[in-house]
């Protein structure tokens, strides 16, 4: 961390070339002895990646910013106030600081918030974020978490972990085994600091195999932003063994789709043909598993057991995409022809044999316009296109 990046005229030259691309500023040079043009142009990137991600620390003077690896890895503050709506109390510690994100808006529920960070630089960047910020109740130590717990004989009202998923030798990792911490099996030294886990991971993660993995599952929680899964989150308390809650959000422009069910139970939806009106579940409820549930809570039948698009004749309120469908044909090119003689549609296939960069080979239809095509197969296991319009 290089301090006179804070000097006044420094952060000017920051403010002043957001703009610039990293090529052209670079290719400028410094105009400042003590900072180098490298240095200058990793806190414009880092920074412009913060604008609409990290608002708080980008409209805040004086903020050190890491690599943009650090940003790219952190929560947005969108999830990171989510995750703190989850849990309160008087101490929490997160063994896997990072940026800290998280930790601030954990630190507006507790009295005492323990940051650590294993990275000796990135906890001094926290630290002074932290001062700029205004942030008093959140101690910052540059450590190991794992180490600091076992050492401390404090006991913590809730610990977060958000395991790093990239390992020097494997790269980038998507196993609870292969990250760092290895969470599954430090449960019991953990255990012993606390009667409650919150645990963030990777979006692709396998969720059975998580939970098998992690034994105390009391919640997860399926986190979506604009219809993109950003993070998997894992709610364990100690002993647990009471059915588990699957919760699922979508965060939009405008509201917060929410759907939640029992994991695991044995829930049977129903069928139907096409109706009037078509609808898509969001990325969270795809991501969740919960594909009968859904039928089954909102009284809305599917297409086929595999293919996760709902059907009914009056408009229903429903977590993710809704469609009216204009008509729905057999798959046959030369049909296809006549309901898209403008050569330009939007295709989704679903439970289908072929992908939409092969369909749109062999049919020459181009990405765009109004137009929502749908090919999919029906529960008598007929290929089916669905023309529809978005609502």
């Amino acid at each position: 961390m290089n301090p006179d990046i804070l000097n006044i005229d420094v952060q000017n030259f920051i403010t002043n070339n957001l703009n610039t691309e990293s090529s052209k500023l670079i290719f400028k040079g410094s105009p400042f002895s003590n900072v180098s043009i490298q240095e200058i142009a990793e806190q414009v990137v880092s920074k412009n990646k913060c604008r609409t991600k990290l608002p708080t620390w980008y409209n805040t003077a004086n903020i050190y910013y890491p690599n943009k690896l650090n940003i790219e890895q952190t929560s947005s503050e969108i999830t990171a106030a989510y995750k703190a709506s989850l849990v309160s109390g008087n101490t929490l510690i997160d063994l896997t600081g990072g940026f800290g994100v998280d930790c601030l808006s954990f630190s507006h529920k507790f009295k005492q918030t323990v940051h650590c960070e294993i990275n000796s630089r990135l906890s001094k960047i926290v630290h002074h974020n932290l001062k700029q910020l205004k942030i008093k109740n959140i101690r910052t130590i540059s450590e190991d978490g794992t180490s600091t717990l076992e050492k401390s004989s404090e006991k913590f009202d809730w610990i977060y972990i958000d395991p790093s998923r990239r390992n020097d030798i494997k790269g980038k990792v998507f196993q609870l085994k292969d990250c760092l911490p290895n969470v599954a099996d430090n449960l019991e030294i953990i255990f012993k600091r606390t009667n409650n886990i919150l645990i963030k991971t990777s979006p692709i993660l396998d969720l059975t195999l998580a939970i098998n993995e992690l034994r105390f599952v009391k919640k997860v929680h399926v986190v979506a932003v604009n219809n993109e899964v950003k993070e998997l989150l894992f709610v364990l308390e100690k002993n647990n063994q009471l059915e588990i809650t699957i919760e699922t959000i979508n965060f939009t422009k405008n509201k917060e789709h929410l759907f939640s069910f029992i994991y695991n139970q044995d829930i049977t939806g129903t069928y139907s043909l096409p109706k009037r009106y078509l609808y898509q579940p969001n990325s969270a409820i795809l991501k969740s598993g919960g594909f009968q549930e859904v039928s089954f809570q909102l009284g809305i039948p599917k297409l086929h057991k595999h293919s996760h698009l709902y059907t009914s004749d009056t408009i229903q309120k429903f977590p993710g995409r809704k469609f009216e469908i204009i008509n729905c044909i057999p798959f046959d090119k030369k049909q296809l022809k006549k309901i898209t003689p403008n050569k330009k549609a939007n295709i989704t296939t679903r439970n289908f044999p072929q992908s939409v960069e092969q369909i749109r080979r062999k049919t020459g239809i181009k990405d765009g316009g109004t137009q929502y095509l749908f090919f999919t197969r029906d529960h008598n296991e007929k290929l089916i296109i669905l023309n529809c319009k978005k609502i």
